[in-house]
């Protein structure tokens, strides 16, 4: 089905760049937003991918004016909590689930299999673009992020906590990684830009090692009276 002005779509949310540009340009294209799902992990209360803290990601979707729904699931039941999310958002009057992969096969795919089942149009807003091309654009139309996650056998554990700028990226491009990160070198958290109406405020819980991957775990920051 051909995708057309004014039609509703939820999008698949991780607090990252690549899902906030894509977000970002679903709207500019006049599409309606009604809705952001992102996957939650039961046990750790943090999203499944980003290790990102469910209050600081609600914190952000208010800020944008988008209702945030969790994917409460597992790993033995991604798939199919999914699609039934997927199937709700239909009865609520989404059309298509936009999406901020670029070009990996395997996710591409993914996706696509699960609106194919739910009856929603796939949507990939960056799909083969260039990656300067669209972490450019994301830095220049006014967006911050933090990364918050890095690849330690890819790209040095200096860069957490960097917020993403054009001669940070240059340096991640020197460091032989992709400056999309879309290879899951790094992960970021964005907190400010055109889709806000206000700015994020976060702090830092504590960093931790998972494995090969330097995490920085973001909560809310306290506002004091």
């Amino acid at each position: 089905m051909e995708i057309k002005e004014n039609m509703t779509f939820v999008a698949s949310y991780s607090g990252g760049k690549d899902s906030i540009l894509a977000i970002h340009r679903a709207k500019n294209q006049g599409l309606t937003p009604i809705g952001l799902i992102t996957t939650h992990n039961t046990n750790s209360k943090r999203t499944t991918n980003h290790t990102t803290d469910e209050n600081l990601l609600k914190t952000a979707a208010e800020s944008m004016g988008i209702p945030l729904t969790y994917i409460n699931t597992t790993s033995e039941t991604y798939a199919a909590d999914y699609e039934k999310k997927l199937h709700e958002a239909k009865q609520n009057g989404a059309q298509i689930c936009v999406f901020g992969d670029i070009d990996l096969k395997g996710h591409l795919d993914w996706c696509t299999a699960r609106c194919e089942n739910t009856g929603l149009i796939p949507y990939f807003p960056l799909k083969n673009e260039k990656r300067k091309t669209i972490v450019y654009e994301f830095i220049d139309d006014g967006y911050s992020a933090v990364i918050k996650i890095v690849d330690t056998t890819r790209l040095n554990e200096s860069y957490l906590s960097k917020t993403l700028s054009r001669t940070l990226v240059e340096q991640i491009e020197q460091d032989g990684a992709d400056i999309c990160g879309e290879n899951g070198e790094y992960h970021t958290f964005v907190y400010d830009g055109p889709l806000f109406t206000h700015k994020v405020q976060y702090t830092v819980q504590n960093r931790e090692q998972q494995g090969k991957y330097a995490v920085l775990h973001l909560a809310e920051k306290p506002v004091f009276i």
